[in-house]
């Protein structure tokens, strides 16, 4: 099942369509200020939509402010631990794992993988992550503002650090959406390859 997953060598035949590359100057960027808006998106709406959330949470303590930044390190690293534990168990291949100023990474740099294998791979981190922290923040709003304050804070740096796996599932979902794709992910870079007849 696996070697439908993936492929050792680019076939014959196919060219390169796209590539992107995280470390790049511009593209670091542009991710990082449309992570800056994601994030913002999910923040704001619920932190101003309820007073007494922020007249409680708004200046957090620094217990409150060392629980988020201890979250966020774990989230970093589980993230790009879920993206290789699909591509391991997909794959079964060799990971790449790094972390520069601008991005975390997790690729299969010496494989070249199926279109639904880096869907999959794509999306895990976000499903898991969108799921755990959006059912922390509905049990904790009940229990204490100021840690509902601080995993909201989390799930939008969740939602704004997953700009570049959602941008690449979009373009995979509506624009290279032909079954014969395929990718090689490097970690930072991604190349998408397509057949050269295929447009």
């Amino acid at each position: 099942m696996r070697a439908r997953n993936f492929c050792e060598q680019l076939p014959e035949g196919y060219r390169e369509a796209y590539h992107i590359n995280a470390k790049a100057t511009k593209t670091g960027i542009i991710l990082s200020v449309g992570s800056l808006i994601m994030a913002l998106a999910v923040i704001l709406p619920c932190l101003l939509t309820t007073d007494d959330i922020l007249d409680e949470s708004m200046v957090f303590n620094l217990i409150a402010l060392l629980v988020c930044c201890a979250i966020i390190i774990a989230y970093i690293i589980a993230h790009e631990l879920v993206h290789g534990a699909a591509y391991k168990l997909l794959t079964g291949r060799k990971l790449t794992f790094g972390i520069t100023l601008t991005v975390a990474f997790c690729g299969v740099p010496d494989i070249y993988v199926s279109r639904r294998t880096a869907l999959i791979s794509l999306l895990a981190p976000v499903t898991v992550f969108s799921l755990l922290f959006s059912a922390l923040a509905a049990g904790l709003y009940f229990v204490n503002h100021t840690y509902y304050a601080v995993i909201i804070l989390v799930l939008g740096i969740h939602f704004g650090g997953c700009i570049g796996d959602l941008y690449l599932t979009l373009l995979l979902l509506f624009k290279y959406k032909s079954k014969h794709l395929l990718m090689r992910d490097t970690g930072p870079e991604q190349f998408i390859y397509y057949p050269s007849e295929e447009k």
